[in-house]
């Protein structure tokens, strides 16, 4: 579950993007050339400022025999509120998909929309936000859609890309959002990555909706230092980690909607606050359903506990965890107070239903154990 970002993945314990242009007409036509320059630059304007504020978005259609290369050349010409339209197809990525302006959009053409990235390219296939700058902007108005991601893991050799600017390593994951506020990312799948399906670090109200993330080496929802953001209809299944990790600094958020099924673990959560979790059905995990607990840190005394890094006051309605092979929600320590767990079914789980401390940090209602 600690494998997506190096930065990201250290406890509280360790803390811490001019062109040219050659003159097209000669000096005796100065005169006519200034008024039509002056006509397309409010032309430009006009198409601008209209993009920007919902009028008319500029759609740049790109067909399926585009290179990685032409795919990013038109994501970095976009005005604001533009769209990059991918046709169907398999597209072969060498370099991750950088939307890092505001109010841009990477969109496919449904499943039938496929980014397979290439043999030993040993990145990220799309990332959302500015990873390489070494700047506090953070990008904002992000949108992928309609489209597959194929990460084809057994032809990569690394799990790690680079450090971004701030230091942070990327990993080689499907979709990356990353330092960005006001995100979606709508019908997607991603599959067979190295690392990660979808993994966030340092995001604020992103909406996931419609996700379907299988057999990568990892998990397939990997959420760090992310805030205010909803994720609803979710299929997390036959990852080889966990179908969501929550592990650092996860809060406020509501996960909806969610089928995790064969996955080694369903959910695993540490340092989450004031979470809502709806209508999760988790089953046939290899080992717990849930898994909540304070994070550790190894230290020459030891393990020690990291402070203000417990799971505290997170409710789960409408849970359904059956067929595990371990617990369906095993509690790892008593500092993780003040959660509910709200009409619920535990079912032929191999080692029982819930398993807390004997102080019983999270609280039962309605719920049918067997």
């Amino acid at each position: 579950m600690l494998n997506h970002l190096g930065q990201h993945l250290t406890t509280r314990c360790q803390r811490r993007a001019t062109s040219s242009s050659k003159s097209l007409l000669k000096a005796s036509f100065v005169p006519l050339f200034d008024l039509i320059r002056a006509s397309l630059l409010l032309l430009a304007l006009g198409i601008a400022c209209n993009a920007a504020f919902g009028k008319t978005p500029v759609i740049v259609a790109l067909p399926a025999t585009s290179s990685g290369a032409k795919i990013q050349r038109a994501l970095d010409v976009l005005p604001p509120n533009g769209e990059v339209v991918l046709s169907p197809g398999t597209y072969e990525i060498s370099q991750p998909l950088l939307l890092r302006h505001d109010y841009e959009t990477l969109r496919g053409s449904g499943p039938a929309t496929i980014l397979h990235l290439a043999d030993g390219a040993d990145c990220p296939v799309v990332i959302l936000g500015p990873p390489m700058l070494k700047t506090n902007h953070r990008a904002a108005h992000l949108r992928l859609a309609d489209l597959m991601i194929d990460g084809n893991r057994k032809n990569q050799k690394l799990e790690f890309w680079r450090s971004a600017g701030d230091g942070s390593e990327f990993n080689n994951n499907g979709v990356q959002v990353w330092n960005a506020a006001d995100v979606a990312v709508e019908h997607v799948t991603c599959c067979r990555c190295r690392s990660g399906g979808l993994v966030t670090a340092a995001v604020r109200r992103l909406q996931v909706n419609d996700l379907d993330s299988y057999d990568n080496q990892f998990d397939g929802l990997a959420c760090y230092q992310t805030e205010d953001s909803r994720f609803d209809g979710l299929r997390l299944h036959d990852n080889l980690g966990a179908g969501i990790s929550l592990d650092l600094a996860f809060n406020h958020n509501f996960i909806t909607n969610a089928v995790l099924a064969g996955n080694d673990l369903g959910v695993f959560m540490r340092d989450s606050r004031n979470n809502s979790f709806q209508r999760l059905t988790i089953s046939k995990s290899h080992h717990h359903g849930v898994f909540m607990a304070q994070t550790a840190a190894h230290t020459a005394k030891g393990w020690r506990l990291c402070p203000d890094t417990q799971c505290i006051s997170n409710i789960f309605q409408s849970l359904t965890v059956n067929d595990c092979g371990g617990k369906a929600f095993q509690v790892n320590d008593a500092s993780c107070t003040n959660n509910v767990i709200f009409g619920a079914s535990f079912l032929r789980n191999i080692l029982g239903g819930l398993a807390q401390p004997a102080t019983n940090p999270v609280s039962l209602r309605e719920v049918a154990e067997r």
